[in-house]
């Protein structure tokens, strides 16, 4: 068996949204270590500047495209700018997305909240999953992979907002697929538990992670790695017959930011 193609993304251009931070400068930085022009796309310019900067002086081919999803002209402009730059698109990481987990309670949102999160976790993925599909189609080759979360399948106060759009992340993946599949477009989603992030170490204690950790049979919590990891495999060729799949990447358990 030959496996040196597995993972191999030589030749391959990979968008990421909400790519100069966090969960989704890991998943830009491990798509240029397997060989693909990473398009680091964010509303903060200075950031995705630096990171497409450090991807570069790694050996690795990078750009940086500002963004704001919750602006169709952006999208459309991110696409367009990609296939100008590296002429074409093979793989879309939606990982953009918000919301205020833990303070949603419906006695004190608006409703105009409730339809910004939508917007910006369901709206805008869904959209740059219509814009990017036909370079897809075109290249021959196409994954796009969709960040859920625990929130989709979890219940908790406080958060009936973005845990819905979430689930509906999840829903819409699996019914895209049999959309994109006749043209060989695969689209996953990833639901990552609690990973140390900028957002969570905000909000995380040492007894907040203890309790977070006690449903966990891995005994810690995610990094952003283990997360990009999993974004890899949907990208790569390995997983080429896996389509409309969303995993959990959560080290075997649940975390929850209720003590």
């Amino acid at each position: 068996m030959d496996t040196s193609k597995h993972f191999d993304l030589e030749g391959k251009t990979a968008v990421v949204t909400g790519g100069a931070d966090g969960i989704g400068k890991a998943c830009c930085e491990m798509r240029a270590a397997y060989g693909a022009n990473v398009v680091v796309s964010d509303y903060d310019m200075e950031a995705a500047e630096k990171t497409s900067k450090s991807i570069n002086n790694n050996g690795g081919t990078s750009i940086a495209i500002d963004c704001n999803v919750l602006k169709d002209e952006a999208l459309v402009n991110l696409i367009d700018k990609t296939v100008d730059k590296f002429g074409s698109i093979e793989i879309l990481v939606n990982n953009v997305g918000g919301g205020g987990a833990g303070k949603e309670s419906p006695y004190d949102i608006e409703v105009e909240q409730f339809k910004k999160v939508f917007e910006m976790n369901v709206f805008s993925m869904w959209r740059l999953c219509q814009l990017v599909a036909p370079h897809m189609k075109k290249a021959g080759y196409g994954s796009i992979i969709n960040m859920s979360s625990m929130a989709s399948i979890n219940k908790s106060p406080a958060i009936s907002v973005y845990a819905s759009s979430k689930a509906a992340i999840n829903h819409m993946t699996r019914n895209l697929a049999f959309d994109y599949g006749p043209d060989d477009i695969r689209i996953n989603a990833i639901g990552p538990g609690a990973t140390k992030t900028h957002a969570l170490s905000t909000v995380l204690t040492p007894e907040l992670e203890k309790a977070m950790l006690k449903h966990t049979p891995i005994k810690r919590l995610g990094e952003s790695e283990d997360i990009a990891g999993a974004f890899l495999y949907f990208a790569a060729p390995i997983s080429s017959w896996t389509s409309g799949q969303v995993i959990l990447i959560n080290g075997g358990g649940e975390q929850t930011l209720d003590m």
